[in-house]
């Protein structure tokens, strides 16, 4: 990645902003570390979003001998289209049929899971969305939101509607794993430095902490390489920085 740490903090500092909460400090319980299974969603997340198959097939693997479900592994495939595209997101979905399928053959019976419920929730689904980002923030959402979602209210629409709502709602996977998703994914890739800080506050909110993102940037430090573990270190000093300064 030629994109330097100093790149990707500048852009950072304004979303940080947006989104510092009042209650950081949250009195429940947290884990300092990465269970096997979380660290699975971090490779299955990360590999996804680069489009390395023959290196998710193992990430794959790992995560059901871990114990993840079928539904959970594709749960979390599905919402990574939102974040990396629908290519990536369906070579990962294949890849994962294959995966499954030679599993079967195997004799290896993988759990199915939580059955994935579409449409099963009723009301505005803007509105639904709207009050899923104020759980990941602790901030009133305005409608709609400022600056992009003034300037382009259909990628407003398509943020609260599809992805918070639809996706998001789903139980399959709870907040602090599909931020764990998001997060992987973002310090996959390139120039999402801003996001990657928006979303590694909304998942301090949630529950996920200092030493799990740690954990997962050691994970990333193995899937894509050093220098985007240590831009997204620098990232997670920064979110930690502010958030002790409220």
């Amino acid at each position: 990645m030629k994109t330097t740490v100093k790149q990707l903090i500048t852009p950072a500092v304004f979303i940080f902003s947006l989104f510092i909460s009042l209650n950081a400090n949250s009195s429940v319980t947290r884990a300092e570390s990465l269970n096997k299974q979380e660290k699975s969603l971090v490779a299955i997340s990360s590999y996804t979003a680069q489009g390395k198959i023959a290196e998710l097939n193992q990430a794959l693997n790992e995560g059901l001998d871990a114990g993840l479900s079928i539904n959970e592994i594709n749960e979390a495939i599905v919402q990574l289209y939102a974040y990396c595209g629908f290519p990536r997101s369906l070579n990962g979905i294949n890849a994962f049929r294959k995966v499954v399928d030679e599993r079967k053959a195997k004799g290896i019976a993988d759990k199915q899971g939580k059955e994935i419920i579409m449409h099963s929730q009723t009301g505005d689904r803007y509105e639904r969305g709207r009050k899923v980002l104020e759980e990941l923030t602790n901030m009133p959402q305005q409608k709609p939101a400022p600056g992009f979602g003034e300037f382009s209210p259909r990628i407003d629409a398509f943020l609260k509607e599809h992805l918070f709502a639809d996706i998001f709602e789903s139980d399959v996977l709870n907040y602090q794993q599909r931020e764990l998703v998001t997060n992987a994914a973002l310090a996959s890739m390139t120039g999402t430095g801003s996001q990657l800080g928006a979303h590694i506050m909304f998942g301090m909110n949630v529950g996920i902490t200092e030493g799990q993102l740690n954990d997962m940037f050691t994970i990333i430090e193995k899937t894509v390489g050093k220098e985007e573990a240590e831009s997204g270190r620098a990232i997670l000093n920064n979110v930690l920085k502010m958030r002790n300064s409220n």
